[in-house]
C-alpha cells in the first residue's frame, strides 16, 4: 500500500514539474519589436445635404437627453438634423492598420477606408501622414493604402495554413482609439465561412477585437503576421469571444493586384450552388455529403458552356477535391480567368470530367477608387430609409436596363417591406403615372412633389424577375 501511495504521489509531483517546464507565453518582445509597424488610422468624410438628407436629432431640446448629447459629442449642435446642425458636417471613424513595406505600403480592411475624402495614418513616434487609397477590395474586405515615408519598420509574413488550432496568437491594433493595444488568446478555428463572404476562408480566435482592432495584424508566436482582424461576432457591438481575421496569404495575393493592376481579377463559373446535406447526398446516390451542389446554371456562362447543368454534384475543380461548398468558389475566383480546367462532376449515379473554360468576375466597384467628382457613390435616402446608387454603364448592359437605381441598403421605415438589398428600381409609379429612374436625384424629386402617407409603387427588378413593390410614404419627413 505504501509503495502504491509513493507512485501515486511521484506521478502528481512528475506532472507538476511538467506544467512548471511549460509556463505561459511571454508576448513582451513579441509586442515590442512588432508594435512599431503598426499603426493608427483616422479617417474623414463629408457628409454634405440638407434637414431632409439626415436623420433628425433624436431628443427635444428641452429633454434632459438633449443636454447628455451636448456635453459629450465632439462638437456642440454638430449632431446631424439637430437644431443648429450644418448642412455638411464631417463623419469620422477609427481603425488599424500595419506597415507591409518600408517605403509606405499598409494594409488594412476595406470598410475602414471605404468613401473616405480623407485618410490619416499616424505612427507610434507620433509622426503623422495624410494617405492615398491605391484600391480596395470589398469581396475580402481588404485595402491597400500608401504614405510618402522611407525606413518604416514592417512586418515579418507568415502561413495560415501552418496555423494550428489551439495555437497562441496575438493582436495589436487601435480599440476605441486606444492606440497600439495588444491583446492574446488562441486560434478557435479555422477555414470558417461567413453569410454573403464565402471567398475568405476566416480565422476565429478568440482574440478581444473591438472597434478600432478592424485592419490590424494578427501574429503568431514567431511574431510573423498571420491574418488581418476584420470582423467579431457581438450581440452589444463589442467583443464577446468570437473574432475573424483574413488569412494573411489571401491578403497579400489581393494586395499585389491592386498595386500592379489597381483592380481585383476572379474566375467565375456562372452557377448558383448550395451545400450537399445528408439527404441530398442520399437522393443524389452519393455515399457522402461531399460537394457542391448546382441548383441553377447562367445561361451563356461559362459553365453553361462546358456542358453543368441543373442537378449535378461539383466534387473537383482543377483537381482539388470540394469537401464544402463553400471550397468552390474560393478555389474558382483564385483561378485565372481564360484558364482551361476539368471538373468533376456527379451526374445520375456516376462521375464525369468536364472541360471548361473559366471567366471573369465583373469589376467591384469599389476597386479601384475613382475620385469624388462624379463618383457613383451610394445616396442616401432619409424619407424612406433607403441607400441608393447608379447603375454603372456595364452594369446596364449586362441587365439591358436603360436606367435604374440598385438598392445598396433598406432600413427606418422600409425594413419591413418587399424591398430587398440588391433590388433595382426601374420605376416609380404614383398617381397613375410612371416614371423610369436614372438617378438618384431623379428619384428624391419625384419623392419631394408626393403628399405624406401617400402610396407609390415601385417597379423592381430582381433576379431575371420584375415585380411590384408597394410603399406609404411616411407620415413626417425626417429633419422638417
Amino acid at each position: 500500500m505504501r509503495q502504491l501511495v509513493a507512485a501515486f504521489l511521484f506521478f502528481v509531483v512528475s506532472l507538476g514539474a511538467q506544467a512548471q517546464a511549460r509556463p505561459l507565453p511571454d508576448f513582451t518582445e513579441l509586442a515590442e519589436k512588432n508594435g512599431p509597424a503598426v499603426v493608427n488610422i483616422s479617417t474623414t468624410q463629408v457628409v454634405r445635404g440638407n434637414s431632409r438628407s439626415v436623420p433628425a436629432f433624436p431628443f427635444d431640446e428641452d429633454d434632459p437627453m438633449a443636454e447628455l448629447f451636448r456635453r459629450f459629442m465632439p462638437h456642440p449642435f454638430g449632431i446631424p438634423g439637430m437644431p443648429g446642425a450644418p448642412r455638411e458636417f464631417e463623419s469620422r471613424s477609427l481603425g488599424s492598420g500595419f506597415i507591409i513595406s518600408s517605403d509606405g505600403y499598409i494594409l488594412t480592411n476595406a470598410h475602414v477606408v471605404d468613401a473616405a475624402d480623407e485618410v490619416l495614418v499616424k505612427l507610434t513616434d507620433k509622426r503623422e501622414f495624410k494617405a492615398r487609397v491605391i484600391g480596395t477590395d470589398k469581396r475580402t474586405d481588404v485595402a491597400l493604402i500608401k504614405i510618402d515615408a522611407s525606413g518604416l519598420p514592417v512586418v515579418r509574413m507568415g502561413d495560415p495554413a501552418a496555423l494550428r488550432v489551439g495555437e497562441w496568437v496575438l493582436a495589436i491594433g487601435s480599440p476605441f482609439g486606444f492606440e497600439n493595444s495588444v491583446t492574446a488568446g488562441i486560434v478557435s478555428a479555422k477555414g470558417r465561412s461567413l453569410p454573403q463572404e464565402n471567398l475568405v476562408p476566416f480565422i476565429q480566435t478568440d482574440v478581444a477585437i473591438n472597434p478600432g482592432n478592424s485592419g490590424g495584424p494578427l501574429f503568431n508566436m514567431k511574431g510573423e503576421v498571420v491574418g488581418i482582424n476584420s470582423q467579431i461576432y457581438s450581440r452589444s457591438g463589442g467583443y464577446m469571444g468570437i473574432a475573424f481575421s483574413i488569412p494573411i496569404d489571401v491578403a497579400m495575393d489581393v494586395q499585389a493586384q491592386l498595386r500592379s493592376n489597381g483592380r481585383v481579377s476572379r474566375g467565375r463559373l456562372g452557377v448558383v450552388i448550395q451545400e450537399v446535406t445528408k439527404d441530398l447526398a442520399e437522393s443524389f446516390g452519393l455515399t457522402k455529403a461531399q460537394g457542391a451542389a448546382v441548383n441553377a446554371v447562367e445561361k451563356g456562362g461559362p459553365a453553361d458552356k462546358a456542358g453543368i447543368e441543373e442537378g449535378d454534384v461539383i466534387l473537383k475543380f482543377d483537381g482539388k477535391p470540394v469537401v464544402n461548398s463553400a471550397d468552390l468558389p474560393r478555389a474558382v475566383s483564385a483561378t485565372k480567368p481564360g484558364s482551361r480546367v476539368t471538373v468533376q462532376v456527379w451526374r445520375k449515379g456516376a462521375t464525369r470530367d468536364i472541360a471548361l473554360v473559366v471567366g471573369e468576375t465583373p469589376d467591384d466597384k469599389a476597386a479601384p477608387r475613382p475620385g469624388r467628382k462624379g463618383a457613383q457613390a451610394p445616396a442616401a435616402n432619409s424619407r424612406l430609409g433607403l441607400s441608393l446608387s447608379e447603375l454603372s454603364a456595364e452594369q446596364r448592359r449586362e441587365l439591358k436596363l436603360d436606367g435604374g437605381l440598385l438598392v445598396e441598403e433598406v432600413r427606418g421605415s422600409l425594413a419591413r417591406s418587399d424591398l430587398r438589398r440588391g433590388d433595382i428600381i426601374v420605376a416609380i409609379i404614383a398617381r397613375g403615372v410612371s416614371t423610369e429612374l436614372k438617378t438618384v436625384e431623379q428619384f428624391n424629386k419625384q419623392l419631394a412633389q408626393l403628399e405624406r402617407n401617400a402610396n407609390v409603387a415601385l417597379l423592381v427588378r430582381r433576379g431575371e424577375l420584375q415585380t411590384f413593390v408597394s410603399i406609404k410614404l411616411p407620415a413626417e419627413r425626417k429633419g422638417e
